[in-house]
């Protein structure tokens, strides 16, 4: 996550995989809502920068990135298991 420092990654990528687990209507432990709010924002964050150049920046601008990233996260992997719940 850019510009953040390891604690800080993982108290966003908690908020983003939570926020992205109640979008998404999905039921998850908190060990993998940080997993997936992180793993997340790092894929997400790579193409963003393969596309447009840049990110976004600071907390918020990373919250956002994460939950969009994790949402496709839990998205593609219900399209690969088939299934309605990850």
């Amino acid at each position: 996550m850019a510009g953040l420092g390891w604690l800080a990654a993982i108290i966003v990528g908690a908020l983003a995989g939570w926020i992205a687990e109640k979008i998404m209507k999905s039921d998850m432990g908190l060990l993998m809502n940080i997993v997936l709010g992180i793993v997340g924002a790092i894929v997400l964050n790579f193409l963003l920068v393969a596309i447009i150049g840049s990110t976004l920046g600071g907390w918020i601008g990373q919250l956002i990135v994460g939950v969009i990233g994790a949402c496709l996260l839990i998205a593609v992997t219900r399209a690969i298991r088939g299934r309605s719940h990850v």
